[in-house]
């Protein structure tokens, strides 16, 4: 791979991996100042939505400004918005992009899941992290493009709020859509399951697939997960 692509992480397998390391250097060598990008991007993007209006922060994109107008606050100080969206309110309370989905927490709060009101574009860069991963495992464990992978893959129960929005595990959100279902050939990302088994509802029949076809690519299982 040419020099002018290389990595101070070390040698990339390929230019697609050269590129996305170079990626990595340039965010983290310059944390500070891509922070205060992004910070600006979404309040300009946002700066009509109630929430930061409610703030009288008058469109202000800067740091120091953003930390001196808006406090410190627990998903339970925004619960009642969160609450207004899950109920059908569709105005820009809290993005000014349309909320497509709620994506639900791990562990709950007296009893019930967490809800976090996600916009359709998250997918791209959720599955741009994912891309992440391959390039720097490449630098230490050779060979990740052979064969096959036995991965363990689920989805689990979604459910619908009362303003006809999806809530649902982050991962159940991606293996659902089509980022997941027509992701374009990665020899990295090579599965013994297919779709179908992965998107089984039943967690007992999904295990059972995954596994039996597994049993089946036995020979070119180079990778569990």
């Amino acid at each position: 791979v040419d020099s002018a692509l290389s990595s101070p992480l070390g040698p990339p397998a390929c230019d697609k991996d050269a590129k996305a390391l170079q990626f990595i250097e340039e965010i983290t060598r310059n944390a500070e100042l891509v922070q205060e990008r992004v910070l600006a991007e979404i309040l300009s993007r946002n700066a009509e939505v109630e929430y930061l209006k409610r703030y009288k922060l008058d469109g202000a994109t800067d740091r120091d400004t953003f930390k001196s107008k808006l406090p410190v606050i627990t998903y339970e100080d925004l619960q009642p918005e969160i609450q207004r969206i899950a109920n059908g309110d569709r105005s820009n309370i809290l993005s000014a992009h349309p909320i497509s989905e709620f994506l639900t927490s791990s562990g709950t709060s007296a009893g019930e899941r967490k809800l976090m009101p996600t916009i359709k574009e998250e997918l791209d860069r959720r599955q741009m992290l994912y891309s992440l991963l391959m390039p720097v495992m490449n630098l230490y464990v050779p060979g990740l493009d052979k064969g096959k992978g036995l991965y363990f893959l689920f989805v689990k129960s979604e459910t619908k709020t009362p303003g006809g929005l999806l809530a649902r595990p982050v991962l159940t959100s991606y293996y659902k859509s089509d980022h997941f279902k027509t992701r374009p050939y990665d020899p990295y990302n090579v599965y013994t399951s297919p779709n179908e088994a992965i998107l089984c509802a039943d967690s007992f029949q999904s295990m059972y697939t995954q596994m039996l076809c597994g049993l089946l690519d036995r020979l070119q299982v180079l990778r569990l997960g």
